[in-house]
Parts: structure tokens; C-alpha cells; sequence
């Protein structure tokens, strides 16, 4: 059977019953959630070298960490999907290699089941992806003085490289999959706990999208999976509040820093500094009940440039958040709130060379790529503006316009080896985001 074939199979599946069930009287659920669970992964050109010289291939599975939103209305499901995967890891003189992916995919589906408590989903999805392998000293230089004057540690290998942003995100990936659910209702709240669990198949329909250095990853994409976890819906019963919904928004703006400390480093042992501020782009997602706000934000910090005339470098940060939060004046489709968050924050600067050679001649060489790294702790509170635009009469869901201003602020110190960035942790910021609220 061709890719496009099951491709389009995958797509009446889908699409045939959710047209069949769009008539009738309209019903709601609006559900956020984070999920973990594991997955099947091969890298099986990889493991064939492996053998080869008579060594352990990886491990052929991964763990997942992911956060979903998920909008029903009637039989219709609609949603969006956020995961991590950590793959294998191997030990091998005294190097460790290692894979992950991290993939976004938006969910369509229909369900087997009326609106209630427990419900059955059955759904496809589509999305992009991004791949990074690696080979590294297991014990590699925590001083940045040493790292920039030798930085060649082992040999990193990133398809759609989101470490350059999250606009990087490419290559197309689909799983199809069935999703059970039970709620649990919270006493005195509009919410309901819900307990989640789906199963399924992920895969790349298309062949040769998964290249690193001439050697196929393809099937690191592919496999069965199984994921759990628990999250906030609201559901029919309660949306008859006004104020009682669960949104979700594509966020990006501005942050106001500069990477000045590193940049003094940089041009000192010989690179070029990285230049202009960072870019970012993210999702946030925000239940409401009576004014009281609550949620989880995860956004992408990136910059990259020539460090050389052979070398490459980015600096790269993830920020996630817990946020919670009022709103203190609500006009028409006019809104004033404030939000205040703590999460994790990371750091990651790395030094590519742009030319290396392909398998097996890397595997034999290694010494080409590094990275240094830290993580901790980040708070910051925001003060926000949004409009509500209903877009249907029915008011099926409102388009929502966000502009955000906020401060960042370091409860560590990220340092990349002996050098303090919590600077440029630290900061304030200018975010808008748009998205949909049923």
C-alpha cells in the first residue's frame, strides 16, 4: 500500500464521520492536558553499523512527555499536540550517543460516544517534527574558556534544527490512534478532573525525509505508542457560563536582551558575536471560571549564527510555565486581567562545524561538534489586553487577540561553565498571541 494511499485512507476515515454527525443540536467540551508514556523507535541502519563492529545497538524506544488541548463540538474533535521524546542511549568509548525527537501535531477525529462522562475518540493526526542525534564525551569541559578553545567533543546531528526556533519544525508526521477518557467531577467547581489514555501508530508517510549525514532516520519516527495523563475539561453541562471556557493561543513577541556577557566571551576567543535579540514562538493555553484564570505556557527562545567561516552556533533556551491569574475588568468583548507564572527555564549555547562527513567515516572521526548546557528555575508575572471576536452566530468559538507585557525573572543562575547568563534570563518582554476560545 503507496504512503499516499494510507494517507488518504487515514483522512476518510476521519473526515466521512465527522461530516455524517454535524447536524443537530450543538454540543461542547473543552479539555487541556499533559500526557507521558512510551513509544516503539528504530534506527536501524544505525544499530547495522553498530553491529558491524561488534557493538550494542540502541534501544529501540522512547519516553514521551507531551501537553495536548482538545476541543469537541458534537461528534467533532479538534486539537492540538506538543510532545518530547527521549530515545536510547549507549556507552562506548567513552562516548555516549543518544536520540530524541520532539513533534507538534494537530488532532482531528470524531467520537464513538455522546457527551458524557466517559468518552471514546477515534483520531488522526498531522503534524512536523524535529530530530537530534548525538554522539558526546561522557565526561566532557564544564569551563567556557576551554570549551571555545576546543570545542570539538563528538559530533551533533539535528534535522529541522529548533535550537535556530521553532518556525525550524518540519518534515511531515501523522499518527492515527484512539483516545478513551472518564471524567471526575471537581465539587464546587465548573471543572472536571479527566483521565486520559491513547494508543496508537505514529509514522513518516513520506521515504528519504529523515537523513543525517547519509544515513536514513526514517524509522526513528515510526511505531506504536501508548501515553497517560490527566488534565482540566470542561464539559456541555457547564458552558453555559459565560465565563467558563478553556482557550488556546499561538504565541510570539518580543524579548528585550541581549547575550552581551557571552558575546565579550565570543569575540575574544576568536568568534564572531550572535547578533539582535531572540526570536520565540509558543503556545499557551488558558482556562477561565468566573474570572479566575488558569494554565501552562511553554514558549522557545532562539538565536543563531556564524560563529566562523567553518563554524556555526546557536544559543537556545525553553521556558514552561505554570500560570495563574485574574481578570479585572471585563467590557463587551473587551478584556484587563493579570497573570502570574513559575516554571522551568533552560540554557543551551552549541558550536557546529558546518562541513562533516557522512556515516561511517563520522562514527570513526567524532570529534566535531559540542555543547554546553544548565537549567532552573523561572518566574515571571504579566499584565494583559484581549479582544474576543465571535466568528460564527452559532458561537461555535470567539478568535482571541492577546497583547501581553511581562518580566522574566532567574531564580538560578544558568551558567554556561563559570559564566553567569541569568542576565539574560532575566528580563522584560512584549508577547501577542492569537487563537480560538469556544
Amino acid at each position: 500500500m503507496s504512503y499516499f494511499f494510507r494517507v488518504f485512507l487515514l483522512f476518510s476515515l476521519v473526515f466521512l464521520p465527522v461530516i455524517s454527525h454535524a447536524q443537530g443540536l450543538i454540543t461542547k467540551r473543552s479539555t487541556f492536558y499533559a500526557l507521558v508514556g512510551t513509544s516503539g523507535a528504530k534506527l536501524n541502519q544505525f544499530n547495522e553499523m553498530l553491529n558491524d563492529r561488534g557493538l550494542s545497538p540502541l534501544r529501540n524506544r522512547y519516553r514521551t512527555l507531551g501537553l495536548g488541548y482538545q476541543n469537541r463540538i458534537n461528534d467533532f474533535v479538534l486539537g492540538l499536540e506538543l510532545f518530547h521524546n527521549q530515545g536510547g542511549r549507549s556507552e562506548f568509548d567513552g562516548y555516549r550517543m543518544s536520540y530524541r525527537t520532539s513533534r507538534v501535531l494537530l488532532n482531528v477525529g470524531y467520537s464513538f460516544t455522546e457527551e458524557s462522562n466517559f468518552q471514546l475518540i477515534h483520531y488522526m493526526s498531522l503534524g512536523m517534527g524535529f530530530l537530534n542525534f548525538q554522539m558526546l564525551p561522557m565526561q566532557s569541559t564544564s569551563n567556557l574558556e576551554d570549551f571555545l578553545s576546543n570545542p570539538e567533543q563528538g559530533f551533533i546531528l539535528r534535522e529541522n534544527n529548533i535550537h535556530r526556533g521553532s518556525i525550524k519544525y518540519g518534515d511531515f508526521l501523522t499518527e492515527i490512534g484512539f483516545q478513551l477518557s472518564y471524567d471526575f467531577p471537581i465539587p464546587g467547581r465548573k471543572e472536571s478532573l479527566e483521565v486520559i489514555a491513547k494508543l496508537g501508530y505514529a509514522f513518516s508517510p513520506f521515504e528519504g525525509k529523515w537523513n543525517l549525514a547519509d544515513m536514513s532516520f526514517q524509522n526513528t519516527q515510526s511505531g506504536a505508542f501508548i501515553r497517560v495523563g490527566t488534565g482540566i475539561s470542561i464539559p456541555d453541562r457547564n458552558f453555559f457560563y459565560k465565563d467558563a471556557s478553556i482557550a488556546l493561543q499561538l504565541v510570539s513577541g518580543f524579548h528585550f536582551t541581549k547575550p552581551d556577557r557571552l558575546n565579550e566571551q565570543l569575540v575574544e576567543a576568536g568568534y564572531d558575536p550572535l547578533k539582535g535579540r531572540p526570536s520565540n514562538l509558543g503556545l499557551k493555553i488558558t482556562g477561565e471560571t468566573e474570572g479566575v484564570l488558569y494554565g501552562v505556557e511553554v514558549y522557545n527562545l532562539a538565536m543563531d549564527g556564524s560563529a566562523n567561516a567553518v563554524k556555526s552556533q546557536t544559543l537556545n533556551s525553553l521556558r514552561v510555565y505554570a500560570n495563574g491569574g485574574m481578570k479585572f475588568l471585563q467590557y463587551k468583548n473587551m478584556a484587563l486581567g493579570a497573570l502570574g507564572g513559575i516554571g522551568f527555564g533552560n540554557i543551551r549555547y552549541t558550536l557546529s562545524q558546518v562541513d562533516k562527513p557522512n556515516f561511517p567515516e563520522l562514527f570513526e572521526q567524532r570529534q566535531f561538534d559540542g555543547y554546553l548546557k544548565n537549567s532552573g528555575l523561572m518566574a515571571k508575572p504579566e499584565v494583559f489586553l484581549e479582544y474576543a471576536y465571535p466568528v460564527t452566530k452559532r458561537k461555535f468559538f470567539d478568535l482571541v487577540f492577546n497583547v501581553s507585557l511581562g518580566y522574566e525573572l532567574a531564580l538560578a543562575n544558568y551558567r554556561l561553565g563559570e559564566l553567569d547568563m541569568a542576565q539574560y534570563m532575566t528580563a522584560p518582554y512584549l508577547m501577542f498571541g492569537v487563537g480560538v476560545r469556544p
